[in-house]
């Protein structure tokens, strides 16, 4: 089994690539964000077809991750797959498991994403779009006013969109 630093597995505050917002429109799919607390934002996304639920949009985290609850309701419906586990080290030096299992499919703002990597992290509500899912969309932008990220790949075109919450 691979053993990681819990920092290379998830960064839960991460500097994002950062870029102004420009007069001219860009092509790629347009997700809205929405600002939470401590400087984080969060965007609506489909797992496996559930309903749309939050993720927080974190480019620092290695992986997207899903809450247990998630994972239960895509079980129930063989929408994820084990993969593996690793093993993340905390500040402290001790050792987390943590399961990585690969989702059906990962739908934001219409754009369709497939075979996506997640951990799930014991005991966590928060869920988190990481590189594991952006990775398949080539480039993104992410923008502060107006609040959005820009998808500027998308590998298939979902359900949902651009403006779903």
């Amino acid at each position: 089994m691979t053993k990681y630093p819990l920092a290379a597995i998830l960064l839960c505050v991460a500097v994002a690539p950062l870029s102004p917002n420009t007069q001219g429109a860009e092509a790629g799919t347009r997700v809205a964000l929405k600002e939470g607390a401590a400087t984080t934002f969060y965007i609506q996304a489909s797992v496996g077809g559930l309903a749309p639920m939050a993720f927080m949009v974190d480019t620092g985290s290695g992986f997207t991750t899903i809450n247990e609850q998630t994972l239960v309701d895509l079980q129930r419906q063989d929408l994820a797959t084990y993969k593996q586990d690793l093993i993340g080290i905390l500040a402290n030096g001790s050792e987390i498991r943590v399961p990585v299992y690969t989702l059906s499919s990962l739908e934001v703002g219409g754009c369709r994403l497939a075979q996506v990597d997640a951990a799930v992290f014991p005991g966590t509500d928060r869920q988190i779009l990481g590189l594991s899912a952006l990775r398949q969309v080539g480039a993104f932008t992410f923008s502060f006013d107006p609040p959005e990220l820009l998808l500027k790949q998308c590998p298939q075109t979902g359900l949902l969109s651009a403006d779903a919450e």
